[in-house]
């Protein structure tokens, strides 16, 4: 009897196993790149061909540079397609687009960093050559997308997203899709933004000798820089007049900061300050920092930045090597030049490699460049040319620094008078929910950060600073050199076509963020070391402070927003050996 039961039932779940089987294997391999035959993609002026290797490696050949990045764009799509998506949905904080609800507090963040605001700015500053190859590359994407069709035909992701998101439409990719992702390449390898609010909220509870003890200065003496003092000068500084800004700050120049006040030990204390005995700094000044409830903003700011992911790896060993020896060192007799940006480890990797050929390499079409770049972004990051090789690490200098705003409403202190805040308005679309609206401020020095967090507990409150009322809570507000628009990607492609020191040098000028070591190698045999980018404040206190007032040092801990200091281009440092 059992048998007769058991038997129908063991081929109605065999029938169910292999349909489910071959269900699975139908939606996952549908998203396969083809990688024989011949291909029609729109917007090619001739045939490019794609060579894979043993290893998957994708080479294109083509006749013009257009063709080569709508080549690269197709190709990095199809093998990559919803990593791509995935990721400009994050820097461009439309996360909750694809999962809902949890992705909202990383939009906010991100929407209130205005990563790809900044990235559209940047497409401007563009040269228009640039400007054509990443809008080949977006030409490359969307014929992709328009031969796919449908999102479960580009990823079997999608499959298993339609469930929160049902009627979720890729996006067409457009140019500035692949500049907003050197913003979330910039946010991974920023520093010194933790250590600058834990010295924050330290102030006050540990005496500032204590405080330099455990932060202190770095021995320049002990670990001396590649070049002396003799082989390098620094640019030099822009003494031209302030140009006032919409939001109380100034463009283009450094700011003095506000005249400090010394305070009495007593008065100190009471407002919940450790006192310290007067050092060589010449006495005690009143630090925004010492009242506890602006600690409980910094350390709301901090848990507000920690929302945004980490898209290039977090954790102990994450970081990057890189050498470059001289022939006279190897047994070849010519330069080794070895890389190891060793970010997380992921599924897919962060890094694509590639190699980007023209038939005949020409002024109209200059790359013979092969490496790794980043899927979404086109050119080769870390690489070689015929002529030149070059290795990236990050240089991790201070490029964020956090200010304390006295705000009231949308307004700002500035000197004795509030000012007028940046506002603006953010609508994020949420999968399977309603939008919400996200209302952005900012000061001159930058996003008030503190905003995207639930509302901050009133800070300061019948605080009076050098006798002077308040507002009853402090705001803060994070500066970035990523959030000031620069030419990156363009020194990408000219790095990719360099056939020298001095055209790798030129390009390298334009790499502001993140700040990076290049290191360098021809078939000349020389070698060299190029150190571009773009940091905060020189670490300098500038002019208008009282005599007996403590100096600060711009970047190591939050400043007071009236007295803030702008960014700077780092000192750009090079060298080279002949061989």
């Amino acid at each position: 009897m059992w048998q007769r039961v058991a038997v129908p039932l063991v081929a109605i779940l065999v029938v169910v196993v292999v349909a489910t089987a071959v269900l699975g294997v139908g939606l996952t391999r549908r998203a396969f790149p083809q990688t024989t035959g011949e291909l029609e993609v729109a917007g090619l002026s001739a045939p490019v061909e794609v060579v894979r290797d043993e290893l998957g490696v994708t080479h294109l050949y083509a006749d013009t540079a257009a063709d080569l990045f709508t080549a690269q764009g197709f190709t990095a799509a199809q093998d990559r397609f919803f990593q791509m998506d995935l990721r400009r949905h994050v820097v461009s904080g439309r996360l909750s687009e694809l999962v809902g609800e949890a992705g909202l507090e990383t939009d906010k963040v991100i929407r209130t960093l205005g990563w790809r605001r900044v990235a559209e700015q940047e497409l401007a500053l563009l040269d228009p050559d640039v400007r054509g190859y990443l809008q080949a590359y977006a030409n490359g994407v969307n014929a992709y997308i328009d031969q796919q069709g449908s999102p479960s035909r580009m990823g079997l992701e999608y499959v298993v997203l339609a469930r929160s998101a049902p009627d979720y439409q890729v996006r067409r990719w457009d140019p500035v899709d692949s500049l907003a992702w050197l913003k979330a390449m910039a946010w991974d390898l920023r520093g010194n933004y933790e250590d600058e609010l834990t010295r924050g909220r330290l102030v006050g509870q540990v005496p500032l000798p204590q405080l330099g003890e455990l932060y202190p200065d770095y021995p320049v003496a002990d670990h001396p820089p590649i070049l002396s003092p003799g082989e390098w000068s620094p640019p030099a500084r822009r003494t031209g007049p302030d140009d006032a800004d919409s939001r109380g700050g100034t463009a283009g120049a450094v700011r003095a900061p506000a005249p400090g006040e010394t305070v009495d030990p007593a008065e100190r204390a009471r407002l919940g300050e450790a006192v310290a005995p007067p050092g060589p700094t010449g006495g005690l000044t009143h630090d925004w920092l010492a009242d506890g409830e602006a600690a409980e903003a910094l350390v709301a700011a901090g848990a507000t930045l920690d929302a945004v992911p980490r898209l290039l790896g977090a954790g102990e060993g994450i970081g990057s090597n890189s050498w470059v020896v001289s022939g006279e060192h190897t047994a070849s007799g010519a330069p080794l030049l070895a890389n190891d940006p060793h970010l997380e480890t992921s599924q897919p990797g962060i890094w694509l490699q590639a190699g980007l050929h023209c038939r005949e390499v020409s002024e109209a079409c200059p790359f013979d460049v092969t490496g790794f770049t980043f899927a979404g972004l086109p050119g080769v990051v870390i690489g070689h040319n015929q002529d030149i090789a070059w290795g990236i690490t990050n240089l991790d200098p201070d490029v964020t620094d956090f200010y304390l705003e006295d705000v009231d409403g949308d307004r700002v202190l500035r000197g004795d008078a509030y000012v007028p805040l940046d506002v603006r308005t953010e609508t994020i679309e949420v999968a399977g929910g309603e939008d919400v609206e996200l209302t952005v401020r900012e000061s001159s020095h930058g996003p008030i950060v503190s905003d995207v967090l639930d509302p901050v507990a009133a800070v300061g409150t019948d605080a009076p600073l050098g006798g002077v009322e308040t507002s009853d809570d402090y705001e803060v507000a994070l500066a970035w050199t990523a959030l000031e628009p620069g030419r990156t990607v363009e020194a990408v492609f000219a790095i990719n076509r360099a056939a020298g020191w001095e055209e790798f040098r030129d390009a390298a000028r334009l790499f502001a963020v993140p700040s990076q070591n290049l290191i360098y190698a021809d078939t000349e045999g020389n070698i060299g070391y190029q150190r571009p980018g773009w940091c905060r404040s020189a670490g300098r206190p500038r002019t208008g402070r009282p005599p007996g007032s403590t100096p600060r040092r711009a970047g190591t801990r939050p400043t007071p927003g009236p007295a803030g200091w702008t960014s700077r281009r780092c000192r750009t440092r090079s060298t080279r050996r002949t061989g």
